[in-house]
């Protein structure tokens, strides 16, 4: 599992939360489905924004359930059903992750990283690469969807990491990475019949390609450093105060994208706001050490946040009380969006101690007791934390309606939550 995108469970709202999940499974799904089951080892995170993406622009008269089906247990999620995305957002994210996932291995392959350095698995690798590669292919070609902008992405920045030095713009470097995702982002607006958005989600792709090319680089930089692997940031001698700049506006410019998006409705539009708008912010923060978990404004510098050196959720490196844009959005706890699809009901019998006994073996031995946040009880369905995500959090609250208003101080209209009375120009 790969991605820069990962909400804090605490910035979520219970039905953000099963949205999130809904596409994340509705990937998986769909990998398997079109590929069999190895390929879902390329279900990532930023993946899923494409079928949120595309979610998002449909026709509201649709209906919820056009684009949800309940599927069958899974032992990662507590061999319980849930309701999951469907249809050719998924698809298309799906076609889109396993060609992007071919070109990352391909990548560890050429820097030798851990087992791949070894030639017998290397070979395997690149064998698995190439059939990713044509099988991501037939699904855009099923969608109308031309994977080979993405292949050639892949192909060139080779070469131009091979050409890069010390002086070279690091811009030159992500360059591939933007048209890939430019190409991305912009074809979900041909998926869901509005071409009008296809500009402004090109550019919002292609900011967030250099965003994911240039936190990858800064989270590998030491280890790269102490194995001699390429980084872009190393070689072309680019200072962390510049790479800091670049993400930031690139954060910054996503939003701006998104402003001359003309999205379905508000209640369609709000997770991918939230992911795009406010997730990314938190993922620079995250890769530069200056932020903790969605609630760490609440525990101090010195609490949750990860302790002394490490700035709250609310500040920023330099002192200014909500960064350079503001906080993300926290979502009041069992807050429903109008229009959200409902939670699919837990079931209500109870196992029995044999059955209860061998499922939660099953989630003891694929860590989801330990990793997984939150899963269900093997006997009762109950909601759990997992222990890995047990955490002080101090006297965080995130009912808030302030707190949840505040995102509007860094955007303009923001529509990601629903505060009632709150005047917060949504």
């Amino acid at each position: 599992m790969f991605g820069i995108i990962r909400p804090c469970r605490h910035r979520l709202s219970e039905a953000m939360r099963t949205e999130w999940m809904a596409h994340l499974c509705g990937l998986c799904l769909a990998l398997r489905g079109d590929h069999g089951q190895f390929a879902r080892a390329a279900t990532n995170y930023d993946g899923l924004v494409i079928s949120v993406l595309v979610e998002a622009q449909s026709p509201a008269d649709e209906g919820a359930n056009s684009w949800r089906r309940t599927a069958g247990p899974c032992p990662l999620r507590g061999m319980r059903t849930a309701s999951v995305a469907k249809g050719e957002g998924a698809r298309l994210a799906a076609s889109v992750s396993l060609v992007l996932a071919s070109a990352k291995m391909r990548d560890h392959v050429a820097d030798g990283d851990g087992v791949l350095a070894r030639r017998p698995v290397a070979a395997a690798a690149r064998r698995v690469a190439a059939k990713w590669d044509r099988a991501g292919a037939r699904t855009g070609a099923d969608l109308g969807f031309d994977t080979a902008v993405l292949v050639d992405a892949v192909e060139r920045q080779a070469g131009i990491e091979a050409l890069a030095g010390t002086g070279t713009s690091l811009l030159t470097v992500t360059e591939p990475t933007e048209t890939a995702t430019a190409a991305a982002f912009g074809y979900t607006a041909v998926l869901a019949g509005r071409p009008g958005n296809k500009a402004p989600l090109e550019e919002a792709g292609r900011l967030f390609g250099r965003l994911a090319h240039l936190l990858d680089a800064v989270e590998d930089l030491a280890e790269d450093a102490e194995t001699g692997a390429w980084n872009p940031i190393a070689a072309t001698g680019t200072g962390l105060a510049e790479v800091r700049r670049l993400c930031d506006d690139a954060v910054h410019g996503v939003r701006l994208a998104l402003r001359e998006v003309d999205f379905a409705s508000r209640s369609q539009s709000r997770l991918a706001h939230v992911l795009l708008a406010h997730e990314l912010e938190r993922a620079v923060d995250r890769a530069f050490g200056t932020a903790g978990c969605g609630h760490a404004g609440h525990a101090g510098a010195d609490g949750h946040a990860g302790g002394a050196g490490h700035a709250t959720a609310a500040g920023s490196q330099d002192g200014s009380p909500h960064g350079a844009f503001g906080p993300p959005p926290v979502m009041p706890p069992g807050h429903v969006p109008p229009g959200a699809p409902p939670e699919p009901p837990r079931r209500g019998r109870q196992r029995g101690l044999i059955a209860g006994c061998a499922v939660w073996a099953t989630l003891f031995c694929t860590c989801q007791v330990c990793c997984r946040d939150p899963y269900f009880d093997p006997w009762d369905g109950t909601r759990r934390e997992g222990w890995c995500h047990k955490c002080d959090c101090g006297d965080c609250d995130c009912s808030g309606c302030g707190d949840c208003c505040n995102c509007c101080d860094c955007c303009e209209n923001c529509d990601c939550c629903d505060c009632g009375g709150c005047d917060c120009g949504c």
